[in-house]
């Protein structure tokens, strides 16, 4: 995870991290000061936005992992510390493949996609390598469907094309039931920013 103060939450399977807060583009030079599509220097931004551990060591978990400890509101957005937040979901669970795909489902019909991708970065993070890609895509779903919600229909076209991209080729395979040919004929028909908010087809096949 980016130690940069901007950095929204996020992992490299959905890329939210690299989503320029300023433009809502995906950023391909994350290192760089400026965001090469905008022009804005993030510096500024942070400023703007305001700094995310507010001057503190940064944020570990029990086990002395990076996590970043900043309450967030149910769209994964930082709040004052002292706030009261929404409970994210706890990081690392081991869920089979049906139960992330469950799970992840629940979080997306109760209107909570931040959530949902952290289920299913769980699951990336767990899976083999011939299936991170699945994973990966879903995730980037997830976060599409995040910056849609909050608004951002850049970040949101961005990220669900580049989720369609990760699914097309799942399209005739329908690996744990997922119907990867329907979330990318809905991703691909929303990558121009609208009814960015719609809800996408289920994940699988129930």
């Amino acid at each position: 995870m980016s130690d940069e103060p901007w950095h929204q939450g996020g992992e490299p399977a959905c890329m939210l991290h690299l989503v320029c807060p300023a433009c809502g583009r995906v950023r391909e030079r994350p290192g760089s000061a400026v965001c090469e599509h905008c022009g804005v220097r993030l510096a500024e931004e942070t400023v703007a936005l305001g700094d995310e551990t507010g001057g503190r060591a940064r944020d570990r978990d029990s086990a002395g992992r990076a996590r970043n400890a900043r309450p967030r509101d149910g769209l994964g957005r930082p709040l004052p510390y002292g706030a009261e937040g929404v409970t994210r979901q706890p990081e690392g669970v081991v869920r089979s493949p049906e139960e992330t795909l469950r799970e992840a489902q629940r979080l997306l019909d109760a209107g909570m996609p931040f959530h949902a991708h952290e289920v299913l970065e769980d699951r990336w993070k767990a899976s083999p390598d011939d299936e991170r890609a699945l994973w990966r895509a879903l995730a980037q779903l997830a976060v599409g469907l995040t910056h849609a919600a909050r608004g951002n229909a850049k970040g949101a076209s961005a990220l669900l094309s580049r989720a369609a991209d990760g699914l097309a080729p799942y399209a005739g395979a329908s690996p744990y039931g997922v119907d990867a040919a329907a979330l990318v004929t809905w991703a691909r028909a929303r990558t121009g920013g609208r009814d960015g908010i719609l809800p996408p087809p289920p994940l699988h096949r129930r």
